[in-house]
Order: C-alpha cells, then structure tokens, then sequence
C-alpha cells in the first residue's frame, strides 16, 4: 500500500500539479529538491511526511466509517430477508392446509341428512 502512494506521488509530481509552496504556507506535498539548505529540505520532507501521514489517517478513518456503515445495513438486509423468509414459509403452510381441506371435503361422502336431488320431469 505504502508503495502505491509512493508511485501515485511521484506520478503527481511528474505530472507538475502538485504546486511548489513552503510547508508553512500551504498544506500539501512539496518539492523539495528546490530547496537548497540541508535544514530546508529535511524540514520540507518532514512536512510531506506529516501531510501523508495526516492524509491516510483520515482517509483510513473515512473507509472504516464506510464500511462500518455497509455492515450495519448488510446485518438490516439479512434480518429483513429473514422475516420474509418466514412470512413467505407461513404462507405456503397456509396454502397446503387450504389445499388438504379442499381436497378432504371433496372425498367425503355425502351427508345422509341432505335432500335428494330433484328429478327433472316432476312438478
């Protein structure tokens, strides 16, 4: 990890879009190389040290809050289809009891108490 924001820096320097400011005045990644005082250019890349450090701490704590916030909603979803599962289980059984009742009423026999059917011809 360490060794792709070494590249991702070198390639911004490269590029020429990180500016060339003090460490004093702006925040931020510095050339250091213009400086020409041992002192200025140890000062100067302990800035960009502590700006890289200050910047992956942050972005380190931004991506834990993501992802803290993903799992509490992955831990919602599965309670959630959970719930369903069930409603959806209880639904079946319903329907199969529904089923075998129907199914057992219309095996029965007629009851002895119910009236014949009236014939056709007769009035």
């Amino acid at each position: 990890m360490f060794a792709r924001m070494a590249v991702a820096l070198l390639a911004l320097i490269a590029l020429g879009v990180v500016g060339t400011a003090h460490a004093q005045d702006v925040p931020g990644i510095e050339i250091c190389t213009v400086e020409k005082t041992m002192e200025r250019r140890t000062s100067c890349l302990q800035s960009n040290v502590d700006f890289l450090q200050k910047t992956i701490n942050k972005l380190t704590s931004d991506h834990q809050q993501k992802l803290d916030a993903a799992n509490r909603q992955i831990e919602s979803l599965k309670s959630s289809v959970a719930s369903l599962q069930k409603l959806v289980a209880d639904q079946q059984a319903g329907q199969l009891k529904l089923t075998e009742d129907l199914k057992k009423k219309a095996d029965a026999p007629p009851a002895k108490d119910a009236a014949p059917a009236a014939k056709d011809g007769t009035k």
